[in-house]
């Protein structure tokens, strides 16, 4: 679906459906926030897309509604699914994987007494 944006639920044919696949960052962002909207972080960009969807009455205090008109101290600023570190901001352990710095297998398991018993 996603790289043909044909409807998988119907036989699929060259005249077949199309189906709209968000594939820009901001729209996959928004989607997410949606799928998160218990997550205090998400509430700004919530409100920002309710507001212009005319949508204003889910924004607010009470049981039936989306997001609250308030946000807490500390929420809000960090942005969700960062990989990166803020600039500024030092990794205290860098990420590492057989390419980038693992010591070798072979190496690993000839000193080792893993199999030994």
């Amino acid at each position: 679906m996603y790289h043909s944006e044909r409807n998988p639920l119907r036989k699929i044919t060259r005249d077949g459906e199309r189906v709209k696949v968000p594939k820009g960052l901001r729209v996959r962002r928004l989607h997410k926030a949606f799928l998160r909207y218990h997550d205090a972080n998400n509430w700004p960009v919530l409100r920002e897309a309710l507001k212009r969807m005319g949508r204003a009455d889910l924004i607010g205090p009470g049981k039936h509604r989306l997001v609250p008109a308030w946000q807490p101290a500390g929420t809000g600023e960090q942005h969700e699914g960062r990989r990166r570190p803020a600039s500024g901001e030092k990794r205290t352990t860098p990420f590492r994987t057989q390419h980038t710095g693992l010591p070798d297998r072979a190496k690993g398991r000839a000193g080792s007494k893993r199999g030994a018993r």
